[in-house]
């Protein structure tokens, strides 16, 4: 019973310790005060000024660069992941060992090494970094993850409804498509959700491969503001919709996920 007690509490202080910055940040982006912690009354104006094109307009320049970098390098991130992982589940058993190990050293691996690496590889290359450099930095990043989200739906598919589908006369493209890829399609979108979710995260790959053009990220634009001495507060409403967006999106995904579930 003790234990029983002792758990429940380790758990709640866990989970205050986890979503008390995260209230404290909602609370804070109705008033008007610039500085955290200060209360200084009820009042939207931070999320009008949030989107008011005159206002910060860094700001919202960084947020579309963000965004537009995260879908273009997720979309192709998940294309490529996953052919990868329909291709590494077709190898033998041997190949397919040393592979997995292969796409499994990018996520152990130290964000720090990763954009190292690809600052020297573009540097030798020749390539001028920016926006580019950028998103071909992040599809490195996210590619492997997704390759990990699809696996596992590719083993738990009956390996022998490709060859089926093959000698009722599909080409080998039209099985992948009306086949394979309906399958793995949960898989898919999982490692489409989670490319997002680290190239908006990320700083450490983007502040190597950036250049000196002027791109700002949204992690780029904190760091640098941060750096100066403050943060502005329109930051507070812009956090407060990212994570209302998320936990939308996380709350009709996993409503899909059990809908299936009960339907099967």
């Amino acid at each position: 019973m003790v234990k029983k007690h002792i758990a429940k509490a380790y758990l709640w202080i866990l989970l205050l310790l986890l979503y008390a910055p995260v209230v404290i940040i909602v609370i804070f982006s109705f008033t008007e005060a610039k500085v955290l912690g200060s209360w200084t009354g009820f009042s939207t104006k931070l999320y009008s000024s949030l989107f008011t094109p005159s206002s910060y307009h860094s700001l919202t320049k960084a947020l579309l660069n963000t965004l537009s970098i995260a879908l273009i390098s997720a979309i192709v991130a998940t294309l490529l992941g996953s052919m990868a992982a329909v291709g590494i589940y077709n190898m033998r058993h041997r190949q397919k060992r040393i592979i997995t190990l292969i796409n499994n050293i990018p996520i152990l691996n130290v964000d720090l090494i990763t954009g190292v690496s690809l600052f020297f590889l573009f540097l030798f290359l020749g390539v001028s970094q920016g926006y580019t450099t950028v998103v071909l930095a992040h599809i490195t990043l996210c590619t492997p993850f997704v390759v990990l989200c699809v696996l596992p739906k590719l083993r738990q598919m009956n390996p022998n409804i490709y060859e089926a589908a093959l000698d009722l006369g599909a080409t080998p493209w039209e099985a992948l498509r009306k086949v394979i890829f309906p399958e793995i399609r949960s898989g898919m979108i999982t490692g489409f959700i989670l490319a997002v979710m680290i190239s908006i995260n990320d700083f450490i790959v983007t502040i190597f491969t950036i250049g000196n053009e002027g791109l700002e990220t949204l992690s780029t634009y904190i760091y640098i503001d941060a750096r100066k001495g403050g943060l502005p507060p329109e930051l507070r409403p812009l956090t407060t919709i990212m994570l209302l967006v998320i936990l939308v999106l996380l709350l009709a995904f996993n409503k899909r996920i059990k809908k299936k579930s009960v339907d099967r």
